[in-house]
């Protein structure tokens, strides 16, 4: 996720789930094979699962030639493979409205419409005589933030109650119904218009509060006397998905939307809640994001959120026993018998990782309790040590003083102040903790660290003091199970440009240089395809001067090897990665495209900036520039990437 939208103040650059697995289905366990270390903190360790995947000839392989940087305003993918817009903000869900070139339509059309800013998504298969087909699902995806100056007529000046109503409309998740049907010039992916699945999620969607702080007297407010019910879910990054086919959105800058107080408390100013910080102003026409008319409200944002997409009418709920902070992604996996862990990452400067694990174990056959799996259970933050081990601290009441003594009267207390219960307990602090991939076959967990600038010491584990290019650091929990309570340690991957002048950020990169990673997804076959999120304000410019457009490269984690296969237009960045379970087509988001420096685009020069997609797809309206989902195939069908 970028870092110049209003309110924001991080100075760097914010599908976890089992994209491209069967949804709906039990995701198989995966058990991670033991290997040895050596050195934390060399890159690229030979390891004993890498080399029997090599003896077994499982080792998956770059099946295709890298792409130079580009700095053009146009999106550009490997030699063999075709692009395809799919879904671009705007375009109607279902049967509604179609999009305005000046951006007219209404609150109520926008409500209709997909958000703005598409960023994590994930593909849910329809199945087909038992199996998942890869023709046809429905595809999640989360709609950000807004650029007020994009989303109005008029740009940002002069926001009234109309103009707060479309920009909460903007924001939340699309369900959509797609495709893979016949054309004359061959296979197309379509939006399915209507479709009895298509939804709209906005920042006004009634969902229910559930977990250990529901009902807590800091989730009261005058609207909600009982603290179980809120309205809408904003500022959604990356996502999960849960092995019985619901769709985890998770809520990461929600600070950004709320006027503050002059004179903050310690949990306000933890989460970064400070007066005159509330850049979309809805506090001027919604009391609801005015702290000093509703105090608690800001504590009914920040958490991962779960969506049926199967069920239209379904309410949406937020789980607390997962934490409250600034989730980046929602990443499942299951332990070794059977039970529900969840990979987080708090995107901000010196922030933490996460991991949740469910007091009860999944079971495929019973439906029935299904409900508790995220909301009875234990989170956990990590401390990285230096000699390459580390451990999961539990953030339990009673336990590592987390107690009423330290201040946290109860569980729901530990909850909702996520990150002060991290501070106590002596986590490590890392360099912005964004998506978190699980490999399929072996079980090892991936996470990238988009950088931090202010960063001044060293440790293990965050290992350059102005970390403006990031790294990938990655773990093995012990004895193979998600559940464990301790794992092994190293850096994957120090990004940067190899003709930098200071050594320590040319990184240590096999192949093509990038920075600030940020998506990450393992396809089917282990292989790891890593995206960038350089702000819009710092491409080309600077230390990432050479590094042009964000990107999307591909990973060997065996050898090391990255190549680029995908670079954007002019100021996106590139998120939102899944694909169908046969690997043939890939959907990726381009965010933001010609995002300016200030993060507010002017009305009367809305493609100073870009003019993609228009400029590139004559199929789609122009007049602004447009986030969008866009499907990448192989020319002759076979696996993307292989």
């Amino acid at each position: 996720m970028n870092d110049d939208r209003p309110g924001n103040r991080n100075s760097d650059s914010g599908c976890t789930g089992p994209c491209g697995h069967a949804s709906g289905l039990a995701i198989k366990r995966r058990r991670l094979l033991q290997i040895g270390l050596g050195s934390a903190a060399l890159p690229f360790l030979a390891s004993s699962w890498g080399a029997a995947l090599t003896a077994a000839g499982e080792r998956p392989e770059l099946g295709f030639k890298p792409l130079p940087a580009s700095t053009d305003d146009l999106l550009h993918v490997a030699d063999g493979c075709t692009l395809q817009l799919l879904y671009a903000w705007g375009d109607p869900v279902s049967a509604g409205p179609a999009f305005r070139a000046d951006a007219g339509n209404s609150a109520a059309e926008q409500a209709e419409q997909a958000g703005m800013h598409h960023d994590g998504m994930h593909f849910f298969p329809m199945p087909v005589d038992g199996s998942p087909s890869s023709t046809r699902g429905l595809l999640c995806v989360n709609h950000e933030y807004t650029d007020e100056g994009l989303l109005h007529p008029e740009g940002a000046a002069d926001r009234g109650h109309a103009r707060t109503l479309k920009s909460q409309n903007a924001h939340g998740v699309s369900v959509i119904e797609i495709e893979l049907a016949a054309q004359a010039d061959g296979p197309r992916w379509r939006v399915v218009r209507p479709s009895p699945y298509a939804r709209r999620i906005t920042a006004r969607t009634p969902m229910r509060i559930d977990g250990p702080a529901a009902g807590a007297a800091a989730m009261c407010t005058r609207d909600d006397r009982r603290g179980n019910v809120v309205f809408g879910t904003l500022a959604n990054c990356a996502m999960g998905a849960t092995p019985w086919g619901t769709y985890l959105t998770c809520e990461e800058n929600f600070d950004a939307y709320f006027n503050g107080l002059p004179q903050p408390t310690p949990a306000q100013k933890r989460y970064g809640i400070r007066q005159r910080t509330a850049g979309y102003r809805w506090h001027e026409h919604d009391s609801r994001f005015d702290v000093a008319s509703e105090p608690n409200e800001p504590n009914r944002f920040g958490w991962v959120v779960e969506i049926d997409p199967w069920n239209p009418a379904s309410v949406p709920v937020k789980h607390t026993a997962l934490g409250r902070c600034k989730h980046e992604g929602a990443t499942v996996t299951l332990s070794g018998d059977g039970r529900v862990v969840v990979y987080m990452g708090d995107d901000e400067q010196f922030e933490y990782l996460y991991k949740y694990v469910s007091r009860d174990p999944y079971d495929a056959g019973r439906p029935a309790g299904r409900d508790r799996l995220l909301s009875v259970g234990t989170l956990h933050v990590a401390r990285f040590d230096g000699d390459g081990r580390g451990r999961w601290l539990a953030l339990s009441h009673g336990q590592n003083g987390l107690d009423a003594g330290a201040g946290f009267a109860d569980q729901a207390d530990i909850l909702i102040r996520t990150r002060a219960a991290a501070d106590l307990v002596g986590a490590t602090k890392m360099d912005r903790p964004e998506w978190i991939a699980v490999h399929p076959q072996t079980g090892e967990v991936y996470c990238t660290l988009t950088g931090n600038s202010r960063r001044l010491t060293a440790d293990a584990a965050n290992p350059r003091p102005a970390n403006v290019f990031g790294h990938i650091i990655r773990w093995r929990e012990q004895g193979g199970d998600a559940a464990a309570t301790s794992f092994d340690w190293d850096i994957f991957v120090l990004a940067g440009d190899a003709q930098d002048a200071d050594p320590a950020r040319r990184g240590n990169i096999r192949g093509d240089d990038f920075a600030c990673p940020d998506g990450l997804l393992f396809d089917r076959r282990g292989r790891l395809w890593i995206q960038t999120d350089v702000p819009g304000s710092l491409l080309e410019r600077g230390a990432r001067a050479r590094l042009g457009n964000n990107q999307m490269l591909v990973a060997d984690v065996v050898s090391g090897e990255i190549r680029r296969f995908l670079t954007g237009p002019k100021g996106c960045e590139i998120t939102g990665l899944c694909a169908t379970p046969d690997g043939r087509n890939l959907f990726v988001n381009i965010q933001h495209p010609g995002e300016v420096a200030a993060g507010c685009s002017q009305p009367g020069g809305p493609l100073v900036g870009s003019a993609w997609p228009a400029n590139q797809f004559s199929e789609v309206t122009g007049g602004r520039p447009r986030s969008a989902t866009v499907v990448i195939r192989r020319q002759d069908g076979g696996v993307v990437g292989g």
